[in-house]
């Protein structure tokens, strides 16, 4: 992960604030139990994540590859990685988010040295976890019963047991995983880092494709095929993406009038942003403000 991680898009824990940081987000369709801020498009956090399929399947999505996830089948994400889940329209999965905090049981404990190992890895982003009958099933067996406790009510039993059974879970896919030897990162995903946080950094402005492919020193053509490579979608689109995103958490944080927030993010016209924001939320940014009061 570059050093420069801060420049992508930041999606923060909703539950960061609260005596208990554990986040579950219920996905059904492509419309989250709760939304934060990155969820379509790529992002990071300093939690750690597991991703569950329960019906259907998605890709999830990294700059340096793309799996499949299909009914059954689960990923670990590490911190930090740059992700996002797509194509999951026909799809219900569940996200559990947490700090790794949760797992060193108490401050210079043994245990924060192997956490901070395997989490600061730059080469171990993520792990599939898939039924063979060994060690994986025994994850997804767990998870099943991780996902069977409900914290919400902030019992003490309850939170207690979310700890154990992330606990074990970690215990698992520390005696199991193996490092990668050597780096994956391609030259396609280091020219799309590139645009990315030039995007990141000048999405008010009416970009176009030249300024884009200008920022990686590559060609217009090439900025669209590593584009392609890498995210399975055109500069253009993700742009629109991240502009939306933006538009999303100023809709919730501020009282900035939606013309204002239109412009701010980058959008010339402001039916264009009305029409592009409602199709990605099914909402539109007044619905969306009043169904998000601060």
């Amino acid at each position: 992960m570059p050093d420069s991680k801060e420049r992508y898009i930041y999606s923060d824990n909703l539950n960061r604030r609260t005596d208990f940081p554990y986040l579950v987000l219920d996905v059904a369709n492509g419309v989250p139990s709760k939304r934060n801020a990155g969820f379509h498009v790529m992002h990071w956090h300093d939690d750690l994540q597991f991703i569950c399929a329960l019906e259907g399947s998605l890709e999830l999505q990294t700059l340096d590859l793309s799996i499949s996830l299909a009914s059954g089948e689960a990923v670990y994400i590490n911190k930090d990685v740059v992700h996002r889940v797509q194509n999951a329209d026909r799809c219900h999965y569940v996200s559990i988010i947490f700090p790794p905090y949760f797992l060193t049981f108490y401050p210079g404990s043994p245990a924060c040295a192997l956490v901070d190992r395997v989490t600061s890895e730059k080469d171990l982003d993520i792990v599939r976890l898939m039924s063979d009958s060994g060690w994986q099933d025994q994850v997804l067996a767990a998870l099943k019963d991780l996902l069977a406790v409900k914290p919400d009510a902030h019992s003490a039993l309850e939170t207690y047991e979310v700890l154990v059974r992330l606990s074990e879970i970690w215990l698992l896919l520390c005696k199991n995983i193996t490092i990668p030897l050597e780096s994956r990162t391609s030259t396609s995903s280091l020219r799309v880092q590139k645009v990315l946080r030039y995007m990141e950094e000048h999405y008010s402005d009416p970009l176009t494709l030249e300024d884009l492919s200008r920022s990686a020193s590559i060609s217009k053509s090439e900025c669209i095929r590593c584009f392609r490579d890498c995210l399975s979608t055109t500069p253009y689109r993700y742009l629109t993406e991240i502009r939306l995103s933006k538009a999303a958490q100023l809709l919730k944080e501020t009282d900035l009038p939606i013309g204002s927030v239109s412009e701010k993010v980058g959008f010339q016209e402001m039916s264009h942003f009305g029409k592009c924001f409602k199709e990605r939320t099914g909402f539109s940014p007044r619905e969306y403000r009043k169904a998000n009061p601060m």
